[in-house]
């Protein structure tokens, strides 16, 4: 497992919040469970751009940040759903504004992102 050489500074809100979400598809795993898609491969079909290993990795990060939990059925095949937290649940009107303001801006910070490449 993957240990940091610098602990992070966690000195306010925004620092704890950032750590917690920090993550490429995280955001987008918290809302599309919010939506109701609780299977991994459910979530996989949203995000198809990220590989299956990665998006585990991204949801039990959520799930020990106590923001999801998993839950595992005994059948034949193995059923795994994951569902948001009170905790997790509390970040989708923040998720959302975060959403709204990006459409709103949409095609400028496109043009900006893709200027970088």
């Amino acid at each position: 497992m993957y240990t940091r050489k610098n602990p992070p500074t966690l000195t306010c809100g925004l620092d704890v919040t950032g750590e917690l979400l920090y993550g490429k598809w995280k955001m987008r795993l918290l809302y599309f469970i919010h939506e109701g898609h609780l299977r991994p491969t459910q979530l996989q079909k949203k995000i198809p751009d990220a590989s299956p290993r990665v998006l585990l990795m991204q949801l039990r990060e959520l799930e020990q940040a106590q923001l999801v939990v998993k839950e595992t059925y005994a059948q034949v095949p193995p059923k795994v759903e994951y569902r948001l937290t009170p905790l997790g649940a509390s970040l989708i009107p923040v998720i959302e504004t975060l959403g709204l303001w990006g459409d709103a801006h949409l095609e400028e910070l496109r043009e900006m992102l893709m200027g970088r490449e």
